[in-house]
C-alpha cells in the first residue's frame, strides 16, 4: 500500500491507526541512540512550547535540549542580512559557525552549469561545499537558511550533523513558500500549468 496521507479525509493515524501495518518496523527506527536523542528533544520541545515560541527560538531551545554548543549556518548570500543578525542570536548561546553558498567561488563555467546571465562570470552556490566546511568545524546541529531548492538537498545529504531550516528560499514570496498554499490566485495559478 502507498502512502497518500496527503489525500485522507480522516486521519484516523492521529487516533492510533496502523493504515501501514508498520507499527513494529517503524518502532525499530528510533531504537537508533542518535535518531531516539533527536526524536525525544524534538518532542520535548514541542510539548513546553507548542504555539508559544518561535521557529528561531525552538531551533535555540532543541539546540539547548540536546546540550549542543557549535551550530553551523548555511545560509544563501542572498540573505547575508538575515544570517548576520541569526548569527547574531545564536551567538548569545552557541559557538557559530557560518558559511555562505558562494564559498569557494567555483565558477559556474567549470562544470559547465546554466547561469542567470550570460554576460560575465558566475560563481556557483557550494552547498556541498558548505557541508563540508561545517563537518570540518565539527559543528553539532546546522541550520540553513534559505539555500536554493536542491542545493538545500545536497547540504543534508553531505552534512554529518542532523540539519534543521530556520528559512526556505522564495525569492516571489518574501521567503514564506506557504504563501502559495494560502493564496487562491496562485493555487489557480498552478492549477492551469500543471
Amino acid at each position: 500500500m502507498i502512502p497518500r496521507c496527503g489525500r485522507c479525509e480522516s486521519k484516523e493515524c492521529r487516533d492510533g491507526k496502523d493504515c501501514f501495518s508498520q507499527t513494529s518496523n517503524h518502532r525499530q527506527l528510533y531504537q537508533d541512540n542518535h535518531i531516539a536523542e533527536l526524536h525525544k528533544a524534538a518532542s520535548a520541545i514541542e510539548g513546553r512550547y507548542y504555539g508559544k515560541e518561535t521557529r528561531l527560538g525552538e531551533i535555540i531551545l532543541f539546540a539547548k535540549e540536546l546540550g549542543y554548543q557549535k551550530l553551523g549556518l548555511a545560509f544563501c548570500i542572498g540573505l547575508s542580512e538575515e544570517a548576520k543578525i541569526i548569527d547574531e542570536i545564536f551567538s548569545r548561546h552557541f559557538e557559530v559557525v557560518s558559511v555562505c553558498c558562494k564559498v569557494c567561488g567555483i565558477d559556474k563555467k567549470d562544470f559547465n552549469l546554466p547561469q542567470i546571465s550570460s554576460e560575465g562570470q558566475e560563481v556557483m552556490c557550494n552547498p556541498a561545499g558548505q557541508a563540508q566546511l561545517l563537518n570540518e568545524a565539527e559543528t553539532q546541529l546546522n541550520v540553513i537558511c534559505g539555500l536554493c531548492v536542491g542545493h538545500d538537498a545536497i547540504f543534508s545529504k553531505v552534512s554529518k550533523a542532523p540539519v534543521t531550516t530556520l528559512i526556505a528560499k522564495d525569492r516571489v514570496l518574501a521567503h514564506n513558500p506557504a504563501g502559495a498554499i494560502y493564496s487562491r490566485y496562485i493555487r489557480k495559478h498552478f492549477n492551469e500549468t500543471t
